[in-house]
């Protein structure tokens, strides 16, 4: 089942999977076929409640369920990522040290690049070593908006 959302970043689209979001990005349209009203349950209902809070500057953590696929780096990365607090940035090179593969920053960046679940699972609080913006699956306009929503002078003095 899926819900679209219009957000400052663009639509949203919202993908629920037995009881669990199983992905979050952000799409160019909504298919045709989903522009009239659809019916959403209770998960979706609230995973567009809380990205409205998001988008609000109203919420700083997510109560989802939320599940998706990947190996067991990927999933390491991923459950890191969801520790680094609103607002803060940590370069690739930190999170490869604290999952306990230090020299596995690349790999980091690849499991962000297959992280499903955007914002929520914040892969965009990721940069480089010397704060720089590094790489985002929806373009780097999309990560600076998003940083900048959580810090609106992060980059004040760049």
């Amino acid at each position: 089942m899926k819900a679209f959302l219009q957000s400052p970043v663009g639509i949203i689209e919202i993908e629920e999977s037995e009881g669990y979001i199983s992905s979050v990005r952000i799409v160019s349209s909504v298919p045709t076929h989903l522009t009239e009203k659809q019916e959403i349950n209770e998960v979706l209902n609230m995973a567009i409640q809380q990205l409205n809070e998001y988008f609000a500057r109203e919420r700083k953590d997510f109560a989802l369920p939320f599940k998706q696929e990947g190996t067991p780096f990927q999933k390491k990365a991923w459950s890191y990522l969801s520790t680094v607090p609103y607002g803060q940035t940590v370069s690739y090179k930190q999170v490869a040290e604290a999952i306990g593969s230090p020299k596995s920053c690349r790999a980091v960046g690849s499991a962000n690049g297959r992280n499903n679940i955007a914002i929520i699972v914040p892969c965009h609080r990721v940069v480089n070593e010397g704060k720089g913006l590094g790489g985002y699956a929806y373009g780097l306009d999309v990560k600076k908006k998003l940083l900048e929503l959580e810090s609106p002078n992060l980059f004040t003095n760049a």
